[in-house]
């Protein structure tokens, strides 16, 4: 068990049935009561951001996630299929769970799966991952007094706003964490 006083960020633990990873923390305390904790916390089943209080000697259950690297194979409909790179045990990954991350995923791409206790929680992608513009739209000469951008549509079908002087069939590398573009791979 862990003392609420021992979250920092990073630390995973389960509360009222819920599973969270801790964003951000502090200790407040004021004259006349005791020490509270808030901590701002991301629920790794729904993805929600909210912020929880601890009293400072609440007791708190640690949570283990497991990390799997995992390669992606193909879309099933409902689900994607993964591919242990070890055992080449194949995993199927509901897309309600990874809804964003499908936006970055390539055939045959390695991510890293998390799981607790068996239950697939989500993917782990990269920072950045390099995609292919498959359709751009023209730039307009003499658009170029400010920072002008338009839209490019990559190879999984996510749109980015890109400078006017990427074109089509250009890798970029792209974002996970926003899906904004950051620079020519």
């Amino acid at each position: 068990m862990l003392q609420s006083n021992e979250l920092k960020p990073g630390i995973t633990f389960q509360h009222e049935g819920n599973i969270y990873v801790v964003l951000d923390y502090s200790h407040n305390k004021t004259a006349r009561s005791a020490t509270t904790i808030k901590a701002k916390v991301r629920n790794l089943r729904t993805g929600a951001n909210v912020e929880l209080s601890f009293g400072s000697g609440d007791k708190i259950q640690p949570a283990h996630i497991d990390k799997k690297e995992m390669q992606y194979l193909y879309d099933a409909g409902e689900a994607l299929m993964f591919m242990d790179n070890d055992t080449y045990e194949q995993v199927e990954v509901p897309k309600q769970n990874i809804e964003w991350e499908m936006n970055f995923l390539k055939e045959n791409d390695n991510v890293t799966l998390t799981t607790f206790e068996g239950e697939i929680l989500g993917l782990v992608l990269p920072d950045k991952v390099a995609l292919q513009i498959v359709e751009s739209e023209p730039a307009v000469k003499g658009d170029t007094a400010t920072n002008a951008q338009k839209n490019a549509v990559l190879e999984t079908g996510f749109t980015v706003r890109v400078p006017l002087f990427i074109g089509q069939d250009e890798v970029i590398l792209v974002s996970t964490a926003d899906g904004k573009y950051s620079g020519r791979a």
